[in-house]
């Protein structure tokens, strides 16, 4: 399919009749930033019911990992579907999953033995490590960051931190649950490494001396890059300061690798770039190229739990085991280095966008997991979020899928099929829609200085 290719109003006359009928019938909670309705995709291109075709930045939210319906992935499905759906395994045994489980055990960033356990999403494989840290260690307490997203159940939804609409209106939460400050190396004031030191010794010094003592600490949960908080790549100090903090003090470090796992970065893991292992490694998202699954790792003596501590009806089945290992074959043959590839040609291509757009103030990232922030003056770094969510709906307008992350940062998080010419079209029409939206907004401050005057 040809892409970008915008024949009708957006949404054209067939997705205006479904968007209605889902502002009926369908949950308003869920936020939907432009009107797309997806018929259909083949690799970073997708068709919506009208016949636009739009280049996919997005990925089902980082989500679509082999692209839209790859077709190894379709096989695999297909013949596990033809042979049995489902099998509980909570009660019975099936090979796709013990391979599975087997497959992560040797790719997984943990030292040593591995264990798994299967749920459905990223918000269960939180749940489960959470259970399994608290279980394993007898404390009660767990530390995470502020900025952080790890999922909407009662208790993730109690580590997660990114926007306060995400938490309003549904306390109490999960109690026991301390917070502390990511490092922003763009917004700190001072070198990496001092980012780094601050957000540790705000643990140390704060945290672990004024509100819970090191022993009452059960885990501490981190993104290796922060995904919803704006796409934040932290230094490499930080982490490996959690990795020694945690040891020091017996707690569980728990990587959540939901949205930069499974070759995003140009790695298998995010945390590899940072020379870090887990105790506990959470994975979802990218691992069955979109179908449901997701997947607690974790140290084997760590995971010792006795049956029926936990469980879970449909986690793990068999047919998004199946596409999992089918997506885990073709990220370690072809797309995990895609994603280095193209990544660092798009990254390229967008910090020379930055020197000509004063906009830009930062790009930052690793592989196809790559962040833009938008500000209105590079000295203060003042925010530019209306400028942000016009950028959104202005690539949208020109056939490109792309979301926000962060309050005032775009997120460029296409399938790991993106080709290179793929990628140098959506940087001319970033290109195209910041200066529309630059010019858009002066036009806008001008007029309102005129009417004060």
């Amino acid at each position: 399919m040809n892409a970008p290719h915008i024949k009708t109003p957006l949404p054209g006359p067939k997705a205006k009749a479904i968007i209605d009928k889902d502002a009926t019938f369908v949950s308003p909670s869920y936020t939907r930033d432009y009107p797309l309705v997806i018929a259909r995709g083949e690799g970073a291109v997708v068709e919506d019911v009208d016949g636009n075709t739009f280049i996919d930045c997005a990925a089902g939210i980082a989500v679509n990992s082999t692209g839209v319906s790859h077709p190894d992935v379709v096989k695999a499905i297909s013949e596990q579907a033809a042979k049995f759906i489902h099998m509980s395994g909570t009660d019975f045994y099936y090979e796709p999953q013990v391979r599975l489980a087997e497959e992560l055990s040797r790719i997984v960033p943990i030292a040593g033995p591995v264990r798994t356990f299967f749920g459905n999403s990223g918000t269960e494989a939180t749940e489960a490590a959470i259970k399994v840290s608290r279980y394993f260690t007898k404390r009660p307490n767990v530390i995470a960051f502020l900025g952080s997203f790890h999922g909407r159940s009662l208790g993730a939804l109690a580590l997660t931190s990114s926007k306060s609409v995400q938490r309003r209106g549904f306390g109490p939460l999960m109690s026991g649950v301390y917070h502390a400050p990511y490092p922003d190396t763009y917004r700190y004031n001072g070198s990496a490494d001092a980012a780094a030191d601050a957000s540790l010794s705000f643990i140390r010094d704060q945290i672990l001396v004024h509100l819970t003592s090191p022993d009452e600490v059960s885990a501490i949960v981190v993104e290796p890059i922060q995904g919803e908080g704006g796409y934040i790549v932290p230094p490499k100090a930080f982490l490996q300061g959690l990795r020694e903090l945690a040891k020091q003090h017996g707690m569980m470090l728990v990587l959540d690798e939901v949205q930069s796992g499974m070759g995003r970065t140009g790695k298998m893991f995010a945390s590899e770039h940072f020379d870090v292992t887990g105790d506990v490694v959470n994975i979802a998202k990218g691992i069955a190229s979109g179908l449901p699954l997701g997947i607690t790792c974790a140290r084997a003596d760590v995971m010792s739990w006795p049956p029926g501590a936990h469980a879970s009806t449909f986690g793990g089945n068999p047919v998004s085991c199946a596409a999992a290992l089918a997506t885990i074959k073709l990220l370690r043959e072809q797309y995990v280095q895609n994603a280095a590839t193209v990544g660092e040609h798009l990254m390229n291509g967008l910090r020379e966008l930055q020197n000509k757009h004063q906009i830009i103030g930062d790009v930052r990232g690793r592989g196809l997991m790559i962040g833009v922030e938008l500000v209105r003056d590079r000295k203060t770094k003042e925010r530019a979020p209306e400028e942000r969510n016009a950028l959104v709906q202005a690539m949208f307008r020109r056939g490109i899928l792309i979301l926000g992350a962060g309050r005032n940062a775009i997120r460029f998080a296409p399938p790991l099929v993106l080709t290179r010419a793929q990628a140098d079209v959506v940087l001319r029409l970033f290109d195209e829609a910041v200066a529309e939206v630059v010019g858009t907004h002066a036009m806008a401050e001008s007029a309102t200085k005129g009417t004060a005057s």
